[in-house]
């Protein structure tokens, strides 16, 4: 990751920005969407239905992708400028 950077002198260096953040997303989104159907299939079992997700939870979990998202915007940025 460390040949990720601006200064490297690569034109490419947004090219592997985008294809990293892309297979790093679609790894997470994979293991989220396993483990939220396997907890859901659990809850078959026991109940006979899906739990309803509820829309707090949902906008908890908003914010902290909204949160985790603006750390990853900050490591980009160059140490003085953060803030």
């Amino acid at each position: 990751m460390a040949n990720l950077t601006p200064e490297s002198g690569q034109s490419s260096w947004r090219t592997q920005a985008y294809l990293v953040g892309a297979a790093i997303g679609s790894i997470l989104g994979l293991a989220s969407a396993y483990m939220y159907t396997r907890a859901a299939e659990e809850d078959v079992q026991r109940i006979g239905k899906p739990n309803r997700v509820q829309t707090g939870d949902l906008l908890g979990l908003g914010l902290a992708l909204l949160a985790v998202l603006r750390q990853i915007a900050e490591l980009g940025k160059t140490p003085d400028k953060k803030k």
